[in-house]
Protein backbone atom coordinates (compact mmCIF):
# COMPACT_ATOMS: atom_id res chain seq x y z
CA UNK A 1 0.00 0.00 0.00
CA UNK A 2 1.28 3.47 -0.90
CA UNK A 3 2.58 5.68 1.88
CA UNK A 4 0.67 8.64 0.43
CA UNK A 5 -1.21 9.43 -2.77
CA UNK A 6 -0.89 12.25 -5.27
CA UNK A 7 -4.40 13.39 -4.34
CA UNK A 8 -3.35 13.85 -0.71
CA UNK A 9 -0.27 15.77 -1.80
CA UNK A 10 -2.37 17.99 -4.08
CA UNK A 11 -4.97 18.66 -1.38
CA UNK A 12 -2.21 19.72 1.03
CA UNK A 13 -0.56 22.04 -1.49
CA UNK A 14 2.74 20.15 -1.53
CA UNK A 15 3.21 21.02 -5.22
CA UNK A 16 3.34 24.82 -4.78
CA UNK A 17 6.85 26.29 -4.99
CA UNK A 18 8.20 29.82 -4.65
CA UNK A 19 8.08 32.58 -7.23
CA UNK A 20 10.10 31.79 -10.33
CA UNK A 21 12.52 34.66 -9.66
CA UNK A 22 13.31 33.26 -6.20
CA UNK A 23 14.24 29.75 -7.24
CA UNK A 24 17.49 27.86 -6.81
CA UNK A 25 18.68 26.58 -10.23
CA UNK A 26 19.82 23.34 -8.58
CA UNK A 27 16.14 22.52 -8.02
CA UNK A 28 15.39 22.53 -11.76
CA UNK A 29 15.15 18.74 -11.98
CA UNK A 30 12.36 18.69 -9.37
CA UNK A 31 10.20 21.34 -11.09
CA UNK A 32 7.34 20.26 -13.33
CA UNK A 33 6.07 23.55 -14.74
CA UNK A 34 5.25 27.18 -13.97
CA UNK A 35 1.87 28.58 -12.98
CA UNK A 36 0.84 32.13 -12.03
CA UNK A 37 4.47 33.17 -11.68
CA UNK A 38 5.31 30.32 -9.29
CA UNK A 39 7.01 27.01 -9.86
CA UNK A 40 5.05 23.76 -9.57
CA UNK A 41 6.91 20.80 -8.06
CA UNK A 42 6.80 17.40 -9.78
CA UNK A 43 4.77 15.25 -7.38
CA UNK A 44 5.75 12.04 -9.16
CA UNK A 45 9.31 12.65 -7.99
CA UNK A 46 8.04 13.66 -4.55
CA UNK A 47 6.31 10.27 -4.25
CA UNK A 48 9.51 8.43 -5.15
CA UNK A 49 11.57 10.34 -2.61
CA UNK A 50 8.88 9.91 0.06
CA UNK A 51 8.97 6.12 -0.38
CA UNK A 52 12.78 6.09 -0.20
CA UNK A 53 12.85 8.31 2.90
CA UNK A 54 10.05 6.34 4.58
CA UNK A 55 12.04 3.10 4.25
CA UNK A 56 15.21 4.76 5.58
CA UNK A 57 13.49 6.21 8.66
CA UNK A 58 11.70 2.93 9.38
CA UNK A 59 14.93 0.91 9.20
CA UNK A 60 16.87 3.46 11.24
CA UNK A 61 14.37 3.42 14.11
CA UNK A 62 13.91 -0.37 13.89
CA UNK A 63 17.64 -0.77 14.57
CA UNK A 64 17.53 1.44 17.67
CA UNK A 65 18.12 4.86 16.11
CA UNK A 66 16.38 8.14 16.86
CA UNK A 67 15.13 10.89 14.56
CA UNK A 68 15.40 14.50 15.75
CA UNK A 69 12.46 16.57 14.45
CA UNK A 70 13.45 20.21 13.80
CA UNK A 71 11.12 23.01 12.74
CA UNK A 72 11.18 26.43 14.41
CA UNK A 73 9.05 28.42 11.94
CA UNK A 74 5.46 29.11 12.97
CA UNK A 75 3.96 26.87 10.29
CA UNK A 76 5.95 23.90 11.60
CA UNK A 77 6.02 24.28 15.38
CA UNK A 78 2.69 22.59 16.08
CA UNK A 79 3.08 19.58 13.79
CA UNK A 80 6.72 19.04 14.78
CA UNK A 81 5.83 18.78 18.47
CA UNK A 82 2.64 16.77 17.94
CA UNK A 83 4.13 14.16 15.62
CA UNK A 84 7.43 13.79 17.51
CA UNK A 85 5.63 13.27 20.81
CA UNK A 86 3.26 10.78 19.17
CA UNK A 87 6.16 8.46 18.37
CA UNK A 88 8.43 9.33 21.30
CA UNK A 89 11.12 11.09 19.27
CA UNK A 90 13.05 14.23 20.32
CA UNK A 91 12.17 17.57 18.76
CA UNK A 92 13.18 21.23 18.58
CA UNK A 93 10.39 23.67 17.71
CA UNK A 94 11.73 26.80 19.39
CA UNK A 95 15.06 28.54 18.74
CA UNK A 96 17.88 26.20 17.74
CA UNK A 97 20.62 26.36 20.38
CA UNK A 98 24.08 26.63 18.85
CA UNK A 99 26.14 23.55 19.69
CA UNK A 100 23.12 21.38 20.43
CA UNK A 101 24.73 18.59 18.40
CA UNK A 102 28.42 19.52 18.22
CA UNK A 103 28.62 20.39 21.94
CA UNK A 104 26.19 17.78 23.23
CA UNK A 105 28.19 17.23 26.43
CA UNK A 106 27.37 20.75 27.63
CA UNK A 107 23.75 20.38 26.52
CA UNK A 108 23.54 17.18 28.60
CA UNK A 109 24.57 19.17 31.67
CA UNK A 110 21.77 21.67 31.05
CA UNK A 111 19.32 18.78 30.68
CA UNK A 112 20.49 17.42 34.04
CA UNK A 113 20.01 20.88 35.56
CA UNK A 114 16.47 21.06 34.15
CA UNK A 115 15.56 17.68 35.66
CA UNK A 116 17.08 18.78 38.97
CA UNK A 117 14.91 21.92 39.04
CA UNK A 118 11.82 19.86 38.21
CA UNK A 119 12.26 18.04 41.52
CA UNK A 120 11.87 21.28 43.49
CA UNK A 121 8.51 22.13 45.04
CA UNK A 122 8.30 25.87 44.38
CA UNK A 123 5.35 26.26 46.74
CA UNK A 124 7.34 24.93 49.71
CA UNK A 125 9.36 27.69 51.39
CA UNK A 126 10.44 25.50 54.33
CA UNK A 127 13.34 23.77 52.53
CA UNK A 128 15.99 26.45 52.93
CA UNK A 129 15.16 28.58 49.88
CA UNK A 130 13.90 32.13 50.12
CA UNK A 131 10.98 33.27 47.97
CA UNK A 132 13.37 35.20 45.75
CA UNK A 133 15.57 32.14 45.20
CA UNK A 134 12.53 30.02 44.35
CA UNK A 135 11.34 32.66 41.88
CA UNK A 136 14.74 32.74 40.15
CA UNK A 137 14.83 28.95 39.95
CA UNK A 138 11.28 28.80 38.59
CA UNK A 139 12.20 31.26 35.82
CA UNK A 140 15.31 29.23 35.02
CA UNK A 141 13.21 26.07 34.77
CA UNK A 142 10.67 27.70 32.45
CA UNK A 143 13.47 28.89 30.17
CA UNK A 144 15.13 25.46 30.09
CA UNK A 145 11.84 23.67 29.42
CA UNK A 146 11.07 26.01 26.54
CA UNK A 147 14.44 25.49 24.84
CA UNK A 148 15.31 21.92 25.85
CA UNK A 149 12.00 20.31 26.78
CA UNK A 150 11.71 18.52 23.45
CA UNK A 151 15.06 16.74 23.85
CA UNK A 152 14.80 15.90 27.56
CA UNK A 153 15.18 12.15 26.87
CA UNK A 154 17.96 12.49 24.29
CA UNK A 155 21.03 10.73 25.72
CA UNK A 156 23.23 10.86 22.61
CA UNK A 157 23.32 12.57 19.23
CA UNK A 158 20.45 11.44 16.96
CA UNK A 159 20.81 9.00 14.08
CA UNK A 160 19.22 11.49 11.64
CA UNK A 161 17.38 14.81 11.70
CA UNK A 162 14.13 15.82 9.99
CA UNK A 163 14.23 19.46 8.86
CA UNK A 164 11.40 21.78 7.83
CA UNK A 165 12.86 24.72 5.83
CA UNK A 166 16.56 24.13 5.22
CA UNK A 167 17.27 27.85 4.79
CA UNK A 168 15.92 28.73 8.23
CA UNK A 169 17.49 25.71 9.97
CA UNK A 170 20.94 26.13 8.39
CA UNK A 171 22.65 25.99 11.79
CA UNK A 172 21.18 22.57 12.53
CA UNK A 173 22.21 21.34 9.08
CA UNK A 174 25.78 22.65 9.50
CA UNK A 175 26.14 20.83 12.84
CA UNK A 176 24.69 17.63 11.38
CA UNK A 177 27.18 17.75 8.50
CA UNK A 178 30.11 18.19 10.90
CA UNK A 179 29.07 15.04 12.77
CA UNK A 180 28.10 13.05 9.69
CA UNK A 181 24.42 12.88 10.69
CA UNK A 182 22.11 12.31 7.68
CA UNK A 183 19.70 15.16 6.94
CA UNK A 184 16.10 14.47 5.89
CA UNK A 185 14.28 17.59 4.72
CA UNK A 186 11.55 19.21 2.65
CA UNK A 187 13.07 20.84 -0.43
CA UNK A 188 11.20 23.90 -1.64
CA UNK A 189 12.19 25.50 -4.95
CA UNK A 190 14.50 27.99 -3.20
CA UNK A 191 16.54 25.32 -1.36
CA UNK A 192 19.91 23.73 -2.07
CA UNK A 193 19.49 19.96 -2.63
CA UNK A 194 23.22 19.36 -2.08
CA UNK A 195 22.73 19.96 1.66
CA UNK A 196 20.28 17.09 2.11
CA UNK A 197 20.92 13.35 1.98
CA UNK A 198 17.23 12.35 1.95
CA UNK A 199 15.22 15.12 0.23
CA UNK A 200 11.46 15.36 -0.26
CA UNK A 201 10.60 17.98 -2.92
CA UNK A 202 7.65 19.97 -1.60
CA UNK A 203 6.16 23.10 -0.10
CA UNK A 204 7.76 24.01 3.24
CA UNK A 205 5.58 27.10 3.82
CA UNK A 206 1.98 25.82 3.92
CA UNK A 207 0.81 24.43 7.27
CA UNK A 208 -1.05 21.53 5.67
CA UNK A 209 1.92 20.54 3.53
CA UNK A 210 4.33 20.61 6.46
CA UNK A 211 1.85 18.70 8.62
CA UNK A 212 1.33 15.95 6.04
CA UNK A 213 5.02 15.36 5.34
CA UNK A 214 5.94 15.46 9.04
CA UNK A 215 3.18 12.93 9.77
CA UNK A 216 4.63 10.61 7.10
CA UNK A 217 8.06 10.73 8.78
CA UNK A 218 6.42 10.06 12.16
CA UNK A 219 4.48 7.12 10.70
CA UNK A 220 7.75 5.64 9.44
CA UNK A 221 9.27 6.03 12.91
CA UNK A 222 6.19 4.38 14.43
CA UNK A 223 6.49 1.39 12.11
CA UNK A 224 10.17 1.13 12.97
CA UNK A 225 9.38 1.08 16.69
CA UNK A 226 6.88 -1.72 16.18
CA UNK A 227 9.44 -3.75 14.24
CA UNK A 228 12.04 -3.11 16.95
CA UNK A 229 9.78 -4.52 19.65
CA UNK A 230 8.75 -7.49 17.52
CA UNK A 231 12.41 -8.36 16.92
CA UNK A 232 13.02 -8.18 20.67
CA UNK A 233 10.16 -10.61 21.27
CA UNK A 234 11.44 -13.03 18.64
CA UNK A 235 14.96 -12.85 20.04
CA UNK A 236 13.95 -13.75 23.59
CA UNK A 237 11.23 -16.24 22.69
CA UNK A 238 9.46 -15.17 25.88
CA UNK A 239 7.09 -12.22 25.74
CA UNK A 240 7.11 -11.81 29.52
CA UNK A 241 10.89 -11.34 29.49
CA UNK A 242 10.74 -8.43 27.06
CA UNK A 243 10.98 -4.92 28.48
CA UNK A 244 7.42 -3.55 28.86
CA UNK A 245 6.28 -1.10 26.23
CA UNK A 246 5.75 2.53 27.09
CA UNK A 247 2.11 3.62 26.96
CA UNK A 248 2.53 5.45 23.62
CA UNK A 249 4.36 2.45 22.14
CA UNK A 250 1.55 0.13 23.23
CA UNK A 251 -0.96 2.41 21.50
CA UNK A 252 1.10 2.28 18.30
CA UNK A 253 1.29 -1.51 18.45
CA UNK A 254 -2.45 -1.76 19.04
CA UNK A 255 -3.18 0.63 16.19
CA UNK A 256 -1.11 -1.48 13.81
CA UNK A 257 -3.37 -4.48 14.43
CA UNK A 258 -6.55 -2.69 13.37
CA UNK A 259 -7.35 -0.89 10.10
CA UNK A 260 -6.69 2.82 10.39
CA UNK A 261 -9.03 5.43 9.02
CA UNK A 262 -6.08 7.03 7.25
CA UNK A 263 -5.31 3.76 5.50
CA UNK A 264 -8.92 3.50 4.44
CA UNK A 265 -8.70 7.02 3.04
CA UNK A 266 -5.64 6.09 1.04
CA UNK A 267 -7.48 3.11 -0.45
CA UNK A 268 -10.38 5.36 -1.43
CA UNK A 269 -8.32 7.42 -3.85
CA UNK A 270 -10.04 9.50 -6.46
CA UNK A 271 -10.19 7.59 -9.75
CA UNK A 272 -8.89 10.52 -11.76
CA UNK A 273 -5.61 10.70 -9.84
CA UNK A 274 -5.18 6.92 -9.68
CA UNK A 275 -5.51 6.69 -13.45
CA UNK A 276 -2.61 9.12 -13.94
CA UNK A 277 -0.10 6.44 -12.86
CA UNK A 278 3.39 7.60 -13.75
CA UNK A 279 2.25 9.88 -16.57
CA UNK A 280 3.78 13.26 -15.70
CA UNK A 281 1.68 15.11 -18.30
CA UNK A 282 -1.51 13.73 -16.78
CA UNK A 283 -0.42 14.89 -13.33
CA UNK A 284 0.30 18.35 -14.72
CA UNK A 285 -3.21 18.39 -16.23
CA UNK A 286 -4.72 17.54 -12.84
CA UNK A 287 -2.74 20.34 -11.19
CA UNK A 288 -3.75 22.86 -13.86
CA UNK A 289 -7.44 21.91 -13.80
CA UNK A 290 -7.97 21.74 -10.07
CA UNK A 291 -9.21 24.69 -8.04
CA UNK A 292 -7.21 24.59 -4.82
CA UNK A 293 -8.61 25.81 -1.53
CA UNK A 294 -7.79 29.33 -0.49
CA UNK A 295 -5.03 28.26 1.86
CA UNK A 296 -3.14 26.55 -0.97
CA UNK A 297 -3.86 29.08 -3.71
CA UNK A 298 -0.75 29.91 -5.73
CA UNK A 299 -1.42 33.65 -5.57
CA UNK A 300 -1.74 33.45 -1.81
CA UNK A 301 1.53 31.56 -1.63
CA UNK A 302 3.21 34.17 -3.83
CA UNK A 303 1.88 37.01 -1.69
CA UNK A 304 3.10 35.28 1.42
CA UNK A 305 6.58 34.79 -0.03
CA UNK A 306 6.73 38.44 -1.11
CA UNK A 307 5.67 39.57 2.34
CA UNK A 308 8.32 37.40 3.95
CA UNK A 309 10.97 38.72 1.55
CA UNK A 310 10.01 42.37 2.18
CA UNK A 311 10.15 41.81 5.91
CA UNK A 312 13.63 40.31 5.57
CA UNK A 313 14.85 43.22 3.48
Amino acid sequence: MAVVTIRQLLDSGVHFGHQTRRWNPKMKRFILTERSGSHIIDLQQSLQYIDKTYDYVKETVAHGGTILFVGTKKQAQGSIQEQAQRVGQPFVNQRWLGGLLTNFQTVSKRLARMKELEEIDFDDTTRGYTKKELLIQRRELIKLQRSLGGIRNLTKTPSAIWIVDTKKEHLAIDEAHKLGIPVIAILDTNCDPDEVQYPIPGNDDAIRSVGLLTRIIADAAAEGLIQRHQKAEEGTGNVSAVEPLAEWEAELLGASETPSTEAEKIEAVDGLVTSTGSNTEAVAAVIASEVPVEENDADAIVAKHEGAADATI
